[in-house]
C-alpha cells in the first residue's frame, strides 16, 4: 500500500539574481512537484542516502501499542512520479488491512514525522543539483494531504497536458532548457514530443524562437494563456 502526498522544494540557483521580484534571499525560487520532476533523481538519491542510518523505516519511531503498531510491518518513504509530478511516497507493508480510522492514526503519525521528525531533518539538508541547490519538503503548512493508493504495481502515468517549467531564474542557456524540458516531457510520458521539440529547437533561427517552441511543448512565462471557452449561448 502506498500514501502519496504533496512534494515542494526552495530553489537556490548557481548564481542568483538577487534584482529579481520572485527570488527570495532566504527561500529561493518555490518548486512544486511539476516543477521538481527534473530533480526526480536527485532528490531519491538524497531521500536513500538520509535514510540508510535507520533502514528508512518510521515505524520504529512508533511506539503506541494499539492495532496500528500491530498491523504495519513498516513505513518508508520516499518519491514517485505521480499525477504528472513529482510526490511524498510512503510504502507501507502490511500485516493485514487497515480500517479507516487506523488509517487516519498512521496518517497523523507520519504527518507529524514529516513535518517534526525526519521530514524537518531532511529538508534542512541541501542536494546539490546541476544548477543550484534545493531544499525538498515533505510537509507543507497549507494543502498537505496523504491519499491512499491500493495498486500494488501502479503504472507510469501518462498525461497529455504540458508539464510545467519555470525558465525565471534558471540557467539561460537554450541547450540547458531544452534538456529540462525534454526530461520533464519523458517523466510525463512523451518521449515523442520530446524528441520533436529538440529537433525543432536545433533547427531554428533564433533564441526567441527556440524559446517559444520549448514553450509550445511544456508551460511556461512564455506560452499563451488559452482562450476562455464560448458559451455556445453567448454566440451571435
Amino acid at each position: 500500500m502506498k500514501f502519496y502526498s504533496p512534494l515542494t522544494a526552495d530553489f537556490f540557483p548557481n548564481e542568483p539574481d538577487y534584482e529579481d521580484e520572485f527570488y527570495d534571499e532566504y527561500e529561493g525560487y518555490p518548486q512544486d512537484g511539476h516543477e521538481l520532476l527534473e530533480y526526480e533523481t536527485a532528490i531519491r538519491d538524497a531521500v536513500e542516502n538520509d535514510t540508510r542510518d535507520f533502514g528508512g523505516d518510521l515505524m520504529q519511531y512508533y511506539h503506541e501499542d494499539d492495532s496500528v503498531r500491530g498491523k504495519v510491518v513498516t513505513a518508508i518513504p520516499s518519491v514517485e512520479v505521480h499525477g504528472n509530478k513529482l510526490c511524498g511516497c510512503l510504502t507501507v507493508e502490511l500485516k493485514e488491512p487497515l480500517l479507516d480510522d487506523e488509517q487516519t492514526v498512521l496518517c497523523n503519525y507520519i504527518s507529524g514525522q514529516y513535518s517534526d521528525g525526519w521530514g524537518e531533518g531532511f529538508e534542512q539538508r541541501d542536494i546539490r543539483v546541476d544548477d543550484g541547490t534545493l531544499a525538498v519538503h515533505f510537509w507543507q503548512e497549507d494543502g498537505f494531504k496523504m491519499t491512499p493508493s491500493f495498486e500494488k504495481n501502479p503504472k507510469p502515468e501518462k498525461n497529455s497536458l504540458r508539464p510545467k517549467m519555470q525558465l525565471i531564474g534558471q540557467d539561460g542557456n537554450i541547450f540547458a532548457i531544452m534538456g529540462r524540458a525534454s526530461r520533464l516531457l519523458k517523466n510525463a510520458g512523451q518521449s515523442d514530443k520530446a524528441k520533436e521539440m529538440c529537433d525543432r529547437v536545433t533547427a531554428s533561427q533564433s533564441y526567441s524562437e527556440a524559446l517559444n517552441i520549448v514553450s509550445e511543448y511544456v508551460e511556461t512565462e512564455l506560452s499563451p494563456t488559452p482562450a476562455p471557452k464560448r458559451d455556445r449561448g453567448d454566440a451571435r
